[in-house]
């Protein structure tokens, strides 16, 4: 960089948070400790009732305990740290940090919607061909399912934290945020950034378009399945088997993109707040209940989960 241009070695950045008021920072703690206790006790029920129960030893529910976690990783990757902010009246996080912060939620958040797709795939294995759903998914191909998902996200993120890493920053290092965003911090950049919004468009295409038009695709083939089917309670019970999952998608994408349609007049940095709120905190919390609620051999394994619990208590 030449000299005129002022940079430094950041060694640390400004989070501002989701509110500039003091008298709003308890309130602010105590929701969001309540959201992040009940995300976590959620989570972890399920896949401890998934692991638990042999009945839930199947694909489907397989790829819903590591769906779980993904949604556990995602919130603690951002929460925690707001929460010890917020204690402490000191925003700050230092450069290293954020980018670890970078690097696990993008890594999350890709690996959130590769599942999804995953576990779309399972769905029309499991309504389009039922005769060869054993033989289609079986233990390798679902351990390879989410091995993949695991390597794209690891790509993904990887690929954004290294480049977001060889470039600098000026003397203004404040980000309008809760938790280091990749965004943000772009725009705080004195260096050219023109790979790092290369890169941003093509993996944003990939996670925002491609992975959801593979979804509609195979729900479009659920639904000319269930068309098909002769009795109305058989197409009932077809639907209702994977309408927790759809109900999650819709949850994930409408949270994540659909809040970007708030009127342009609004505050830019308020809306990418409220959209982070909303896919990264509040949908990891209401995914046990769209699972369980939805489910009614979801919500016997966690019965039994929790009076086998009971029962070993002193």
């Amino acid at each position: 960089m030449k000299p005129g241009n002022h940079t430094f070695s950041v060694s640390e950045f400004l989070l501002l948070g989701l509110s500039e008021h003091q008298t709003q920072q308890p309130l602010l703690f105590g929701i969001f400790l309540s959201v992040y206790l009940i995300t976590v006790v959620g989570n972890i029920a399920i896949s401890l009732a998934i692991v638990s129960d042999p009945h839930l030893h199947t694909p489907m529910y397989f790829f819903l305990a590591h769906f779980s976690l993904t949604d556990l990783g995602l919130s603690s990757t951002t929460v925690p740290r707001m929460l010890v902010n917020i204690q402490a009246h000191r925003h700050t996080i230092t450069y290293a940090g954020c980018l670890s912060q970078i690097y696990f939620f993008l890594w999350f958040i890709g690996l959130d919607v590769f599942l999804l797709a995953v576990m779309a795939y399972d769905w029309l294995v499991a309504i389009c061909h039922p005769l060869h759903y054993t033989l289609v998914m079986s233990p390798r191909c679902c351990i390879l399912l989410v091995v993949m998902p695991l390597i794209l996200a690891q790509a993904y993120s990887l690929t954004h934290t290294l480049l977001l890493a060889q470039i600098s920053f000026c003397t203004d290092n404040i980000i309008p945020h809760f938790f280091c965003e990749l965004l943000p911090l772009l725009k705080l950049s004195c260096s050219d950034t023109y790979a790092n919004r290369c890169v941003l468009t093509y993996w944003g295409g990939a996670l925002t378009i491609l992975i959801p038009l593979l979804i509609v695709i195979s729900y479009a083939r659920i639904v000319a399945a269930i068309v098909h089917i002769p009795s109305a309670s058989g197409k009932w019970k077809a639907f209702s088997t994977c309408s927790s999952h759809l109900s999650a998608i819709c949850l994930f994408y409408v949270s994540a993109i659909g809040v970007y349609f708030i009127p342009s007049s609004a505050d830019s940095a308020s809306k990418d707040r409220i959209a982070a709120v909303m896919y990264a905190v509040v949908t990891p919390m209401l995914n046990p209940f769209i699972y369980s609620l939805r489910n009614r051999d979801m919500k016997s394994a966690l019965k039994r989960f929790l009076s086998r619990r009971a029962l070993q208590s002193p």
